[in-house]
């Protein structure tokens, strides 16, 4: 709701006007006073002003400025239009039960896989702020966990909810790699069959195992649309430490099995579209793939607007309080003759006789 650089941020607020003609009716039909606002019920008796409508008067004036104060009004002084760049980022997340291996440390603890590579998706979220990014999860099937925003404080709160067992088993890094594309598919973005500024980022610990896309064909995909894919990938070789639980989901010990990582086509698929692979046990994993991504060139998104303006809430608010506090106290009756106390629930004296009349003297 705006007039001219004039506009309310909470207009619905004014509807509440509508109900001040309808407090007024109510009040006049009524023989009692109707308690609508502080002291109302005093209105209707004598005032220390001449004319006993004058407190009503004050009272709603104040309540319409205090309604009006609500309604937030403001005057729009500048609006600037911000243009930004950045890259489009789709992270992959295998959630596959090998991820449960226990081959990393922190702090003296043994951690699993997936809590290995959190720090690493988290890095992406809190510190590539200029651009936009998306989630898929991946295990025996690969599913759109959140699709390109800016909104990284809720990515955040997505990846805290990550945890094995969300998706039925399995490692569809093909599947994984396929929907990541199709979430970069986006018009405007492309020049022929290319996207521009588009990248994914797939982390994994396993071979592929299951899906309808294989690694191979998504790669090709990849690669024909000049996006390239920075794989991470997340274990170590050999023997690993598998916890095993029982029926209630409790650790009772572990197992030793054999790391599957096939850290080949980890990077037979980043070779081939343009990408990088790292190994998620380096410190620095983030680090290194930023400084990749960032030598290609930037896309300019959608330009953001920002208004400069000003808050005219106390104008209103502090004449409107002020009003409601005069109305309140204009409504106040006279007082009990002085040198005379009033008993306490005594009526006033208005100058008439309360009881009845007494008959005439006779002589």
């Amino acid at each position: 709701m705006t007039f001219t650089n004039y506009t309310f941020h909470d207009p619905l607020w004014l509807l509440a006007l509508l109900a001040l003609p309808l407090l007024v009716w109510v009040r006049g039909r009524r023989g009692a006073p109707v308690l609508v606002v502080p002291f109302a019920a005093a209105w209707h008796k004598p005032t220390i002003l001449p004319t006993s409508r004058w407190p009503a008067y004050l009272a709603t004036a104040g309540l319409v400025l205090l309604v009006l104060a609500l309604a937030r009004p403001q005057i729009v002084e500048d609006k600037r239009e911000v243009k930004q760049q950045g890259y489009d980022l789709m992270l992959a997340i295998d959630l596959s039960g090998s991820m449960l291996a226990e081959d990393y440390e922190r702090g003296g603890e043994r951690i699993n896989r997936l809590q290995a590579i959190k720090p690493i998706i988290q890095a992406f979220i809190n510190q590539r702020t200029s651009d936009r990014i998306g989630l898929v999860v991946f295990s025996g099937r690969a599913y759109t966990l959140a699709p390109l925003t800016f909104d990284h404080d809720w990515l955040a709160r997505q990846i805290e909810r990550l945890k094995i067992g969300m998706i039925e088993d399995g490692t569809a890094i093909g599947d994984g790699l396929g929907v990541s594309l199709t979430r970069l598919e986006q018009a405007g973005r492309e020049e022929g069959n290319k996207r521009k500024g588009a990248f994914v980022v797939l982390m994994t610990d396993g071979a592929n195992n299951r899906g309808l896309l294989t690694p191979e064909q998504a790669t090709e995909i990849a690669r024909s649309r000049a996006v390239p894919v920075y794989t991470i990938g997340a274990g170590r070789d050999g023997l690993v430490p598998m916890p095993v639980f029982d029926d209630s989901g409790n650790k009772i010990g572990y197992r030793r099995a054999i790391s599957d990582l096939d850290e080949g086509q980890l990077h037979a698929i980043s070779d081939a579209t343009g990408g990088k692979f790292f190994r998620a046990m380096d410190i620095d994993t983030a680090e290194k793939a930023f400084a990749a991504i960032d030598k290609a060139q930037k896309i300019e998104f959608q330009a953001k607007s920002y208004l400069i303006t000003t808050e005219l809430f106390m104008w209103f608010a502090t004449p409107g309080a002020v009003l409601l506090f005069l109305g309140a106290l204009f409504a106040v009756p006279p007082q009990w003759p002085k040198g005379r106390a009033r008993p306490l629930g005594a009526p006033r004296d208005t100058g008439r006789p309360s009881g009845p009349a007494l008959p005439p003297k006779t002589a």
